[in-house]
């Protein structure tokens, strides 16, 4: 998936969730979400249950449980999950269009400040690695320096290692 066609995508999506809060619909609600969840899942990986738990998405304050929901009821279900969901939407699109971030489906597009570049040749790089290209699998720029400060990270660590231990006796009655 290319840069562009992830941002006209959510963008899409975006406009869908505004309309969904707007004219509330359970069935196109559940499409929706189907959708906007596999483009989710295509450009950052699919989410486990604490993420999703995390971000509380489908997961309305007020839940009717043991019985079918008034038509109140699943309007503001609609309107509040589609509120959710849409704020998700806008934080990815905001990752991608602004912030430029790599992203784990990312086949190409412009980043923010390419412009200027894009009618360069394709093979130009930034930062030694392809343009329209996510960075290596750590996910961290190349930096000269980064192995040292590590290596001392680790040193400062190392000094530490008997916080765990008990610093004293403990009496046996103590011990169960």
């Amino acid at each position: 998936m290319t840069r562009d066609d992830l941002i006209s995508a959510t963008r899409q999506l975006i406009d869908e969730g505004d309309r969904l809060r707007g004219a509330p619909s359970l069935a196109s609600l559940q499409v929706w979400l189907q959708h906007s969840d596999d483009l989710l899942s295509t450009a950052w990986g699919s989410m486990d249950r604490y993420h999703l738990a995390w971000l509380m998405v489908g997961k309305p304050k007020g839940i009717v449980r043991g019985r079918p929901m008034t038509a109140d009821e699943e309007s503001a279900y609609v309107r509040e999950v589609a509120e959710q969901k849409t704020a998700a939407l806008r934080m990815s699109l905001d990752a991608v269009e602004r912030q430029g971030m790599p992203f784990v489906g990312e086949t190409g597009g412009a980043r923010p400040g390419d412009e200027a570049r894009a009618d360069r040749d394709a093979a130009a790089t930034v930062d030694s690695r392809p343009l329209d290209r996510a960075p290596d699998r750590a996910g961290l720029p190349a930096d000269p320096g980064l192995a040292e400060r590590l290596a001392e990270a680790r040193r400062r660590a190392d000094e530490h290692l008997d916080h765990d231990a008990p610093r004293a006796p403990r009496p046996d009655r103590m011990e169960r």
